[in-house]
């Protein structure tokens, strides 16, 4: 009886599979007449599908045009599209390449005058459509062009154009994850049966509601224990606070200390001190009304 052993998947197949998880296959209902010869079929819904062992293919080729630059900073990685720059980022990062993620400022390439002015030996885009202006730019200035196209993508001025899914956050993030990892073995820094130690989600475009909800998770918890640690005890002089101080006893005013004058102020004769003026004299008042003579008013 013949045993059927489990047969290992070779990494062209490995890959495939990853292709098909992040619907790297799944083009659009329109189709560039250079793009047909990359479509295996269309689907009921007039979607098209992408043939992935030619995308397998084109990414082996692409892999050999990097690794053939001896100085990776000589490659330009482009993405202005969202989903795409973290993938740029990364990818970059792995590789050495030089990063623009974002709006292209027009005249990179061609503008002498610019400080951002570059001459690079090769461009890397993720969709031809959204990137047409560094396309154009390289084509002046005989720069050779590697970019991912969907079925419907312009192909003009693109020198090895990647058939792919260039829409989706998951295949952008897959495609740049396997071409980062071939150049790589072509470079001789992996082993071509030894697995990449990064993984692919780093690769994937992040929403900024995720990033925020993971930043105020990693925020220290608050304590949940009481420091050990008081304020100095303060003592009033008096004792407690609601305590009054004892007040010593005081002797009373005999009636001659009460009605007594007070004293009068010394004059010095300063121009700073004023002169106290001597108390009024006592006015003598008649309250004999007999010998007043008539005043006429009556």
């Amino acid at each position: 009886m013949a045993t059927t052993a489990s047969r290992q998947l070779s990494q062209k197949e490995l890959d495939i599979q990853m292709m098909l998880a992040a619907q790297v296959h799944l083009g659009t209902k329109n189709c560039d007449f250079q793009m047909e010869r990359y479509v295996f079929k269309r689907r009921s819904d007039g979607i098209y599908i992408i043939n992935l062992g030619k995308t397998w293919e084109k990414l082996q080729l692409a892999a050999r045009v990097i690794a053939a630059i001896e100085n990776p900073q000589d490659i330009i990685v482009q993405s202005a599209r969202p989903y795409g720059q973290r993938a740029v980022l990364k990818f970059a990062q792995y590789t050495g390449a030089h990063a623009l993620a974002g709006r292209h400022t027009p005249g990179t390439f061609t503008n002498q005058l610019q400080t951002s002015f570059s001459e690079p030996r090769l461009l890397i885009l993720t969709d031809p459509r959204t990137d047409h202006q560094p396309i154009i730019e390289a084509a002046l200035g005989n720069i050779p062009t590697i970019a991912f196209c969907d079925t419907d993508s312009p192909m003009r001025y693109v020198d090895v154009g990647i058939p792919a899914n260039n829409k989706g956050k998951h295949s952008i993030g897959c495609l740049f994850w396997l071409l980062a990892r071939m150049v790589l073995q072509m470079r001789g820094l992996i082993l071509p049966g030894q697995k990449w130690d990064v993984m692919v989600d780093l690769f994937f475009y992040r929403e900024p509601e995720e990033t925020k909800e993971e930043e105020e998770v990693d925020v220290a918890p608050a304590l949940d224990y009481v420091p050990e640690y008081s304020a100095p005890e303060y003592s009033a002089p008096g004792g407690d606070w609601g305590e009054q101080a004892p007040l010593a006893p005081v002797a009373p005013a005999t009636s001659a200390e009460y009605f007594a004058p007070p004293p009068a102020a010394p004059v010095s004769g300063g121009w700073d001190d004023a002169a106290v003026a001597p108390p009024p004299a006592a006015v003598a008042i008649n309250t004999n009304t007999d010998g007043i003579a008539p005043t006429g008013w009556d």
